[in-house]
Order: C-alpha cells, then sequence, then structure tokens
C-alpha cells in the first residue's frame, strides 16, 4: 500500500516506511524531528522539470509525462520503493502545499499503473 503524506504532517504508525521523495528538504523541519526513513532525493524530478512545472495545474499532465520519462532512468530508486510497497505499507512525504498536484502523487500513480 502506497500513501502520501505531507512533511510537515505529524508521523504516525500507520505511515510505515516513510520516505521523502523531494530532491530539497522541506523548509522549517529539523531532520530529527521528521521520521524520515529514507531521503531518496534521486527519485525527485530534475531540477529543470520542477521548475517548469511550479505545480501550475494546467501543467500537469505535462509534468506527470515528463515525470514519468524520467523515472524511467532511474530502475533502482523505482525498483526500491515498489519492493518495499509490496508487503508493507509504504508512505511518499513531500512537501509541497499543493496536495494534487506534486511530484509525489504523479510518483504514485506511477508505482502504481506499473
Amino acid at each position: 500500500m502506497i500513501k502520501l503524506k505531507r512533511a510537515y504532517e505529524s508521523p504516525a504508525q500507520q505511515d510505515g516506511l516513510r520516505v521523502l521523495v523531494d530532491g530539497l528538504w522541506p523548509r522549517g523541519i529539523k531532520k530529527e524531528d521528521a521520521a524520515i526513513d529514507h531521503w531518496l532525493r534521486e527519485i525527485a524530478p530534475s531540477a529543470a522539470l520542477r521548475k517548469w512545472f511550479g505545480h501550475d495545474p494546467e501543467k500537469w499532465q505535462t509534468f506527470c509525462d515528463r515525470y514519468a520519462a524520467e523515472l524511467e532512468t532511474k530502475p533502482d530508486a523505482v525498483n526500491f520503493l515498489r519492493e518495499r510497497s509490496r508487503d508493507a505499507t509504504l508512505t511518499l512525504v513531500f512537501a509541497a502545499r499543493d496536495t494534487e498536484h506534486n511530484n509525489a502523487v504523479a510518483l504514485k500513480r506511477y508505482l502504481e499503473s506499473r
């Protein structure tokens, strides 16, 4: 099972393995308070793609397509997440304010569709 959670929400027992999937550490959160089990920076969208997208809902589908193409070049990171989600709860942790249009949502869709 794959869940999503903002880094600014309190960690919970039900989160299972918590993996930060952003390339940048969330602002204002101490590493010791975040309860992050893994920071998988390499799974984040490229800086160029992230900047181009800018969390603009009008660009959402194109962002998802471009991000999926980037994920195809990162099989080790993708397989790490797939394996962890098979037998236990995996929570993809992200910092974005927009909870519907962000890389964690796109990543979850990608993992569940393949």
